[in-house]
């Protein structure tokens, strides 16, 4: 039997993974056609069917299955050891691309992305800012940032800061005509500015004290899809806004927002940088990784 190229064996392993032609043609840098071609020539090699084409879809065979789980880890080492070498002799290049919330993007451009393009000006950074949970692996992202709470197990997750609060807001003149809530049920009596989920949904605020959890489908008039845009109605006395606290700070500061029910508001995990576990740690995003954690830590040795 002819043994495969290690070329092949890595388109082999993307198709897996995007289980798409055009999205692993893009990823590689070669025509769909080829890249056909170079499977069918794998499977050839083989002497066994590793998969199923539609005119929309790519999916495993049972062969593909297990070769898949064979391989991967195998060609995530080589191609760690390879990158080793590379990196030793040359400088860092391409491309990270990492999607998040805006707030997230947010703090990686305060944070992190400012030292990250002074140090390897050869690298280029693509960060999507969306509401939307992605799948990362299947858009084709190298990482993702998001909530603690939201990760799924099988990624990786590093710690970029503190643990988080939702907090209601609303402005003092709302706060002197409508009064307090003493508890969260009391908003059902409010005016509350709503937010939409990227999915279509509108967002629940929840609530915890003493083991105690308390979900409400606040009551308003107004529904935004953006926690900037539900501070700026709130601190307008339109209603109690219910978002991250570091969206509703400046306002607080400023007194232009009071926070409200705060004993209900029991700190999160706060944003996590996140990666497969599966996948093979490339150059430049070990290099980025490796600043967010001393960022977080304050290790004077590894920043400037």
């Amino acid at each position: 039997m002819k043994q495969p190229t290690f070329a092949d064996l890595q388109a082999f392993i993307t198709v897996a993974e995007r289980r798409s032609f055009r999205q692993a043609a893009e990823q590689l840098g070669v025509s769909r056609s080829a890249l056909s071609h170079a499977m069918r020539g794998l499977e050839s090699e083989l002497g066994v069917r590793l998969l199923h084409r539609t005119t929309r879809s790519v999916s495993l065979t049972e062969a593909g299955e297990r070769l898949l789980r064979r391989i991967d880890p195998l060609i995530g080492e080589l191609s760690a050891a390879l990158s080793d070498v590379f990196e030793s002799r040359e400088q860092l290049t391409g491309t990270l691309r990492i999607n998040g919330s805006e707030g997230a993007i947010r703090q990686l451009l305060q944070t992190v992305v400012p030292e990250f393009l002074a140090r390897y000006p050869s690298m280029e950074l693509d960060l999507v800012a969306e509401g939307r949970f992605v799948d990362i692996v299947g858009e084709g992202f190298d990482a993702g940032v998001r909530l603690g709470e939201a990760l799924e197990q099988d990624m990786v997750a590093v710690r970029l800061g503190d643990d988080l609060r939702f907090i209601p807001v609303a402005s003092p003149g709302y706060v002197r005509k409508r009064g307090r809530p003493a508890a969260p049920r009391d908003l059902l009596q409010h005016t509350c500015i709503r937010q939409r989920l990227p999915g279509g949904k509108r967002y629940r605020w929840e609530f915890a004290r003493h083991g105690r959890q308390i979900t409400i489908d606040p009551p308003g008039a107004l529904t935004l899809d953006s926690n900037t845009l539900m501070v700026e109605a709130a601190m307008a006395g339109l209603g109690i806004a219910y978002v991250p606290q570091p969206y509703a700070q400046a306002g607080l500061s400023r007194r232009r927002l009071v926070s409200l029910l705060d004993d209900w508001c029991p700190a999160i995990p706060g944003l996590y940088l996140y990666y497969p576990s599966q996948r093979h740690l490339a150059p430049g995003l070990r290099a980025f990784v490796d600043l967010v954690k001393a960022f977080r830590d304050g290790d004077e040795a590894a920043l400037p």
